[in-house]
């Protein structure tokens, strides 16, 4: 499956709906809309993945290396995943607890809620 990335403003926020997987192939064209939209002086960022059903370690890459990239500009970076993820569990949710590394990411159960949550910069 192609991925497929929607982008679009809410506020301060900069949204990239993603749907299909997040894999090797298709982790690069993230990366490179997470640069280009920082870049462009946009350092809040959603990135929905409820409608992605496969990551792996690259598209996990991805998601360290953007919050990486969003800390150093001083923005904020929060990820949106089904509402039952949080409890269930997810494909990516699974993904990133299996790693350890969900604990490193704002996780909201939808776009909505991520905006209107107010901006707030990543942590130390």
């Amino acid at each position: 499956m192609t991925l497929k990335v929607d982008e679009t403003e809410r506020g301060p926020w900069t949204v990239f709906c993603i749907t299909g997987e997040l894999d090797l192939i298709t982790s690069p064209e993230i990366r490179q809309r997470v640069h280009d939209a920082v870049a462009a002086g946009r350092h809040t960022l959603v990135l929905d993945l409820s409608q992605v059903f496969f990551c792996d370690s690259s598209g996990v890459g991805v998601l360290i290396a953007a919050r990486r990239l969003i800390r150093s500009c001083g923005g904020g970076l929060r990820i949106v995943l089904p509402a039952r993820g949080a409890e269930d569990g997810s494909h990516v949710n699974r993904v990133l607890a299996a790693l350890g590394v969900r604990r490193l990411f704002q996780i909201y159960p939808d776009v909505t809620s991520a905006v209107e949550d107010g901006v707030r910069p990543l942590s130390a």
